[in-house]
């Protein structure tokens, strides 16, 4: 009576689709640090899909598009390698029909491949807190505008006239708010409009006129500005998506290749494997 309970128990265990920690752990951990060094990389020969510096909302539509596809195949890259390691690195005990194999080699690839993008998000996440609260402790009074519009409000509040000691930081956040509204379906109202035109001239000494004049300009330059940001979120958001969904399958499929790989059978060609060529029957 033991021995069939046991008997059972073991075969239990072998239909069953379990995991091995050991595999997924290495191989998310490879993902994570292969995406960091091609991500970084291409941040440094300018392929980053976003940037804080002003300069980027004047970026063409091809440099935005070569840098989503950039980050869709470092993700294909990374995740494969990480696929392949967890697949690869898996432990087959006793004997088990090859398709639960197959299946038990993908599960261990997407794992690996969840895994990492939970470890990749929450290092994104605590460099974003570590660098966002310094700046909310230093400027009280900075708004969302400041690093989008900051061009924007300098050239604004530009004046030769003003004191050197004079503090115009509330002054810059208010029309910081102002100007994002001038994006939207009705614009800047016309009682906004003329309080900066308002504090434009008494910041800087500026005849109305001409005061008018900079606030209607500045502007026209804000709301292209907040549009071209617009669109480079757009493309950032489509491009990580795709870039995970792509990963996804490339760590599915990298996976079962190397747990082929493990059991003697050679890597397709497409990670690398010599072309295998038929033998014909004589």
């Amino acid at each position: 009576m033991d021995n069939e309970r046991g008997l059972a128990v073991s075969a239990a265990n072998r239909t069953g689709l379990r995991l091995q920690w050991s595999p997924v752990i290495a191989g998310a951990l490879a993902a994570a640090a292969l995406s960091v060094i091609l991500i970084g990389f291409g941040a440094a020969v300018g392929l980053g899909v976003s940037s804080s510096s002003p300069s980027w909302r004047d970026a063409s539509a091809a440099l935005a598009l070569l840098s989503g596809l950039y980050l869709i195949l470092q993700a294909l890259v990374s995740f494969g390698v990480g696929g392949y390691i967890a697949g690869r690195a898996q432990r087959v005990i006793g004997a088990t029909p090859s398709d639960e194999i197959d299946s038990r080699d993908g599960l261990h690839g997407l794992t690996a491949w969840a895994l990492a993008v939970i470890l990749g998000a929450t290092i994104v996440a605590l460099v974003g807190l570590s660098t966002a609260r310094p700046v909310v402790q230093n400027r009280p009074s900075a708004t969302a505008a400041e690093p989008l519009l900051s061009a924007e409000l300098d050239r604004l509040y530009r004046s030769v006239r003003r004191p050197a000691n004079l503090d115009i930081g509330y002054e810059r956040a208010e029309a910081g708010r102002i100007l994002l509204t001038s994006s939207g379906r009705s614009g800047v109202s016309s009682d906004d409009r003329s309080y900066l035109i308002q504090q434009v001239a008494a910041a800087t000494g500026l005849p109305a006129a001409e005061a008018e004049k900079r606030v209607d300009s500045v502007m026209g330059d804000a709301r292209t500005a907040i549009q071209r940001s617009r669109r480079s979120a757009v493309i950032l958001a489509f491009s990580v998506a795709a870039a995970l969904l792509f990963g996804a399958v490339a760590a599915w499929a990298a996976a079962g290749a190397g747990g082929r790989h493990r059991d003697g059978a050679a890597l397709p060609e497409w990670m690398g494997g010599r072309p295998t060529t038929a033998v014909p029957i004589v």
